[in-house]
């Protein structure tokens, strides 16, 4: 049985938000505590983070053995990446004034770039064993059209280089950091994971009417494949598309993005069949993808890696392009799927195709439910994450020379050197 470990995550980024790295070091760190079994004892767990609300408490719990600990760093408000960077040094010199002494931690897991530049070089001053998870390589956000700190792609080689393991959660991203010249040998694939409580087939449902709904859900509605879920419409006469995401929705009406997709869908004549949601809080997911016979994932690059697992969960199939980890989310033709990235008149196509196959749409949906609620239980998850750490935790010592060492038993006297 493995002994409980004092294990620190870090994270430089806000982590009271709905963002997937904010969600995912929540969720990791709960799990990480939680007893693997009735006659197990679970980890320690410290989430790290830069203090961004002057009136945030400086420990707070998020469950038992796991706790959330604020390092003031720079104001304590939220910053963009060149801001934050000008505050590694402070945010970086926290960690240590924690970690020294009777609050070290046995390994180090830092979670996106910013927040592993600061654990990095903390850890190896300490000789603790360094992981880190990127969440998003700079040279995807680059594709995606967003602006990239110009010294972020060789910051992410050299930390990637640093580390003991490097933990990513698709193989796409595994390939960019081999790429990188990140060694292969350091990399574990771990995906994401989701809440099967929250997110299951049972539960309420937000009214609809009864056409067959089509929902997206898209942070970023100019790249998140929104215009080819619409375009796609067309060719689905009798369906309506959902659309989550963008502004709150008593804001609608001044975005720029929603008024470009709103002219869209008039020229197309598809506007009576597009509902424009707004921002929807995650409470209120579920409820929402309930009413769907199908989830569209359509992003080019950079897809949410949790849209298509919280749909699966619901029970709902997803039509996904094959970017980032919706290829190895989506087993194309067993929980959906998947269509090349912007191409509407052949997702359309296979949508108003699979709307009319109800056996094949059952069939879909029963086993996307089973895989997201087994494959990415977040109990799973935190099994491999804890796999990944014992490859670079040092060796537990044999029981006889642990009971040696507690008796002073066959240890010689230390030399005095001058």
């Amino acid at each position: 049985m493995q002994r409980p470990l004092n294990i620190a995550l870090v994270s430089a980024s806000d982590l009271d938000g709905e963002h997937v790295q904010a969600i995912h070091t929540r969720e990791l760190a709960r799990a990480l505590a939680r007893p693997a079994s009735d006659d197990s004892t679970g980890h320690q767990v410290t989430l790290y983070t830069r203090r961004h609300d002057a009136a945030a408490r400086a420990r707070v719990r998020l469950g038992p053995g796991a706790s959330v600990q604020q390092i003031d760093a720079g104001p304590a408000r939220p910053l963009d990446d060149d801001q934050l960077l000008q505050h590694v040094r402070d945010f970086a010199e926290g960690l240590r004034d924690r970690w020294r002494g009777t609050g070290r931690p046995d390994l180090v897991h830092a979670h996106g770039w910013i927040g592993g530049l600061a654990a990095c070089a903390v850890a190896r001053e300490l000789g603790i064993p360094f992981v880190v998870s990127p969440h998003g390589l700079g040279a995807a956000e680059r594709q995606a059209g967003r602006r990239v700190h110009p010294a972020r792609a060789r910051l992410e080689k050299a930390i990637g280089r640093e580390a003991a393991a490097v933990v990513t959660a698709c193989a796409d991203e595994a390939a960019t950091l081999v790429r990188m010249g990140v060694p292969r040998r350091t990399i574990t694939m771990v995906p994401y994971g989701v809440d099967g409580d929250q997110f299951s087939q049972i539960g309420p449902a937000m009214p609809h009417g009864a056409r067959d709904r089509l929902v997206t859900v898209a942070h970023d509605l100019e790249g998140g494949g929104v215009a080819t879920a619409i375009r796609a419409l067309v060719h689905v006469p009798g369906a309506e598309l959902a659309v989550a995401g963008g502004p709150p929705r008593e804001e609608l009406e001044n975005d720029a993005a929603v008024h470009r997709l709103r002219l869209l869908a008039k020229e197309l004549h598809v506007e009576d069949r597009v509902i424009f949601l707004g921002r929807v809080p995650r409470k209120s997911l579920p409820r929402l993808l309930r009413t769907a016979k199908l989830a569209l994932c359509l992003a080019p690059v950079q897809p949410s890696p949790l849209v298509p697992l919280e749909a699966m969960a619901c029970g709902v199939p997803v039509v996904a392009t094959r970017a980032g980890g919706n290829a190895d989310t989506v087993l194309d033709g067993i929980t959906g799927i998947h269509v090349p990235a912007g191409r509407p008149v052949q997702i359309g196509r296979a949508v108003r195709r699979l709307l009319t196959e109800d056996t094949t749409l059952n069939g879909y949906a029963i086993a996307a439910a089973d895989r997201a609620h087994s494959r990415f239980s977040w109990d799973r998850i935190a099994a491999e994450t804890l796999r990944a750490y014992t490859k670079v935790l040092p060796p537990e010592p044999e029981p006889e020379a642990a009971a040696a060492a507690e008796t002073g038993a066959g240890v010689e006297e230390p030399v005095l050197v001058g």
